[in-house]
């Protein structure tokens, strides 16, 4: 059975609710071919899942209008490929948190917003997550003051 995703948003109506940032969580594609390297030269950003030429780029929010697509998330943690729950073909996920805000739709899953913000990457290939950490500059551990 094929699933048609473009119909999502149709499906999920907006109830009208204004609130502040809300903290959600949602996947990231990494693009690399079979060979494990990177799919593009220097392609070292993170991709919408479904909308694989959407990069989420690290010094500006990712950006949607709600009424078509807008930026999707989940109302609780998902720390795998099994529990995102779709079938994402080839690629690596990785899973974090990501702040959301603007015009907010809740749906049963979770959120379809105007605006995100990726605010850590928790779950997923150690040494792809070490590496987008970096670039995101997201999950820093502060030194200790002496």
């Amino acid at each position: 059975m094929t699933v048609n995703h473009e119909d999502l948003p149709v499906r999920h109506k907006h109830e009208g609710v204004r609130v502040g940032e809300i903290i959600a969580y949602r996947a990231w594609r990494v693009l690399i071919n079979s060979g494990g390297r990177f799919r593009r030269g220097g392609d070292d950003r993170l991709h919408s899942v479904y909308m694989r030429d959407y990069v989420w780029h690290p010094e500006e929010p990712a950006s949607g209008d709600v009424r078509t697509h807008g930026i999707y998330s989940f109302r609780h943690a998902v720390r795998s490929n099994e529990e995102y729950g779709y079938n994402v073909g080839a690629g690596l996920l990785l899973f974090g948190k990501v702040k959301i805000w603007g015009e907010v739709v809740e749906h049963e899953a979770g959120y379809r917003s105007e605006f995100g913000k990726i605010m850590s990457l928790d779950y997923g290939d150690p040494e792809l997550l070490d590496k987008f950490r970096k670039i995101y500059r997201v999950n820093h551990v502060s030194p200790v003051a002496r």
